[in-house]
């Protein structure tokens, strides 16, 4: 197969996924039992807190990721491997169309293809089975010898998403010409900056203020219409 010598850049959830990887996550540790029933009762809250706009989704999206910390703590890691294999085949294929489009598009046209994700990545690399994409990261949360988490992350994506994307391109000598970067939130404009073909899809209010400001694409999409805002 030829070189594959340009790249194409997607944050997951909200992009490709059209919920939470990281809460999907979280509820099914619940249910299992590895987490308290508690946490999700706090896991309704957020979300429930979100819908009715008491915050913006960036704050809901870091509430998840602190709840998910505070309870990994002590946790093995087979058990969220165990969850993250149960998760993903009931929710795979909620795709947005636009992204799924696009991939197939991207793919026939021999892109390297990455995502970039906040979301735990036992889940997100289990999810990457069905995406089949070049390359995922997410965050990474450290366990010790006996695969016993600590409750600290070792690497937060989100705040280096642009290194990420820059760090793959180095490593496998790819160039910019012609690249895309999709995302929907503020944390994807670090690799959305260095495209050729910047995408801000379904945007929260600061994405697409960032869009607008640099003359990024704005692509929206509602139940089954596609459209942008130009």
């Amino acid at each position: 197969m030829k070189q594959k010598d340009k790249i194409a850049i997607f944050d997951i959830d909200g992009t490709i996924f059209r919920k939470n990887l990281a809460f999907e996550l979280i509820d099914e540790l619940a249910w299992m039992g590895i987490f308290s029933k508690e946490v999700r009762k706090k896991l309704v809250s957020l979300y429930n807190n979100w819908l009715d706009h008491k915050g913006v989704y960036e704050d809901y999206r870091k509430a998840l990721v602190a709840l998910y910390g505070e309870n990994i703590q002590g946790c093995r890691r087979e058990e969220i491997i165990k969850a993250s294999k149960k998760v993903v085949p009931f929710y795979k294929d909620r795709t947005y169309i636009f992204t799924n489009q696009l991939v197939k598009k991207l793919r026939r046209e021999n892109y390297a293809i990455i995502a970039v994700s906040g979301s735990p990545i036992e889940i997100v690399e289990e999810y990457n089975r069905y995406l089949k994409f070049d390359e995922v990261f997410g965050t990474v949360y450290d366990f010790n010898k006996e695969g016993i988490y600590t409750g600290e992350i070792v690497f937060d994506p989100v705040l280096h998403k642009g290194h990420v994307a820059k760090q793959y391109l180095t490593q496998n000598e790819i160039g910019l010409k012609d690249s895309y970067g999709v995302g929907d939130t503020e944390s994807d404009a670090k690799f959305l900056e260095i495209v050729d073909q910047p995408i801000a899809f379904n945007p929260n209010l600061n994405l697409k203020e960032i869009a607008e400001k640099n003359g990024w694409r704005i692509v929206v999409e509602k139940k089954d219409v596609i459209y942008e805002i130009k």
